[in-house]
């Protein structure tokens, strides 16, 4: 059963939009997908200096993003909570920023747990932030993973009961597509770098468990362990680390492991003459639902590439040039949507065939006048309904917020012909 229509969150303002330039003039204002845009500074550099983030964490402006289960904790459906160090302090612990990079990994005890803690960046928009070095001002934001696990299973499931008596809850939809956009962005950030820590507790190479470093956005594979007796893990802790077995990360360049970004194709197709645009449906989806064709970029490929080898696979269709148009950030969980439009080819080029890849339910053309009604009267969330205007049997399509929905508003104001308005 449809939900009522949502009203969708606006997107965030492209950086610099009142700026005139040559390339604006050219290719017109620039494009900020949802989960983009956020307002945080992220210092990356600083991460690597345990001294400004012992500062930070402990500064009177610094807030945290709670997580449980990469939900995040809010105060309304479309409001992220933000709560203070002592809200969160039975969890940390202590400062997990008050020693080096060195001392943890001498220290490095692969059975005690640590929660996950995050630096996610400074917030230039208040005033009573930090002021680092007379040029990096903020206030400190981090987030904190809570899902009761391990040896603060208690101490986490009492501070989620906590929350939610205050009225707080952990909202558990798959998708969050909810938060004004510059907390949506704060919020991808966050569920983006907890769920690559998560998946990645052991290294790669030898499959011992790693330890996060760096405020969460490195993981390295210890040379030593203090749980290690005898050359095996153990239930007692020795005063005196032992070496561990020989890992390859630790003797080449490649000795460390960074967050994982997958990235993804997206594209919307136009006709050789340009009145057109074609699209494909799941057979799960809503009657009348249509989208864009999206697919993951292989290895050794290219984004026009995977474009056009995407496109093949799934309809049949031969495309021609391909543009990159704009680009989403996909917490869900890692994924950078490249969202490209690409033409077909005149005659056999055109022709649509389901009979490569079995994904797709559906795959057709659609005048510009159908894609233009219903992006006006027919877009939604899946599982919403659509506007009050929409006639049923007409097109439907996705919302505002997913990129798929700027492609095809794109291409329907004359971004193939050049005569774009956007």
């Amino acid at each position: 059963m449809s939900q009522p229509p949502q009203q969708q969150p606006s997107l965030p303002e492209p950086a610099h939009a009142d700026i005139d330039s040559m390339l604006s003039r050219k290719f017109g204002k620039e494009v900020a997908n949802y989960f983009a845009g956020s307002p945080l500074n992220r210092v990356s550099f600083l991460r690597t200096d345990h001294a400004f983030l012992s500062t930070a964490l402990n500064h009177p402006s610094t807030t945290f993003l709670v997580l449980n289960n990469f939900n995040a904790l809010v105060t309304a459906p479309k409001e992220l909570a933000y709560v203070k160090y002592d809200a969160v302090k039975a969890i940390l612990g202590g400062d997990p920023f008050v020693k080096s990079e060195a001392e943890l990994l001498k220290e490095y005890n692969s059975t005690t747990y640590l929660p996950q803690v995050v630096f996610l960046g400074l917030d230039p928009r208040r005033e009573d932030g930090i002021d680092h070095k007379g040029g990096y001002k903020g206030a400190p934001v981090f987030a904190i993973d809570i899902t009761p696990k391990s040896t603060l299973k208690d101490a986490a499931e009492k501070l989620v009961q906590e929350f939610e008596g205050k009225g707080y809850s952990f909202p558990k939809d798959r998708v969050q597509m909810s938060f004004p956009a510059h907390e949506a962005a704060i919020y991808a950030e966050a569920r983006h770098v907890m769920d690559w820590n998560a998946r990645n507790p052991f290294c790669a190479q030898c499959g011992q468990p790693t330890l996060s470093i760096n405020a969460g956005w490195k993981r390295s594979c210890p040379p030593t362990d203090l749980a290690r007796v005898g050359g095996v893990v153990g239930s007692t802790t020795s005063e005196t680390p032992s070496k561990r077995p020989d890992c390859a990360t630790r003797t080449s360049l490649s000795n460390v492991s960074f967050p994982r970004t997958d990235p993804t194709v997206i594209m919307a197709v136009v006709s050789a003459d340009g009145h057109r645009v074609l699209m494909g449906r799941q057979k799960r989806w809503p009657a009348f639902w249509y989208s864009t064709l999206a697919g993951f970029l292989e290895p050794a490929e290219s984004v026009e590439e995977a474009v056009r080898r995407e496109v093949w696979e799934e309809s049949g269709i031969t495309l021609g040039r391909v543009v990159i148009h704009s680009t989403q950030p996909w917490p869900y969980p890692a994924n950078l949507m490249i969202g490209a439009i690409g033409q077909a080819i005149a005659g056999d080029g055109e022709k649509v065939h389901l009979g490569h890849d079995a994904e797709l339910e559906d795959a057709k053309w659609f005048t510009m006048e159908e894609v233009r009604t219903a992006l006006r009267v027919g877009t939604s969330g899946l599982g919403d309904a659509a506007g009050a205007e929409y006639k049923e049997g007409g097109l439907r399509l996705p919302p505002s917020t997913a990129i798929a929905n700027q492609l095809l508003t794109a291409v329907a104001n004359g971004f193939v012909s050049g005569d774009s308005k956007i």
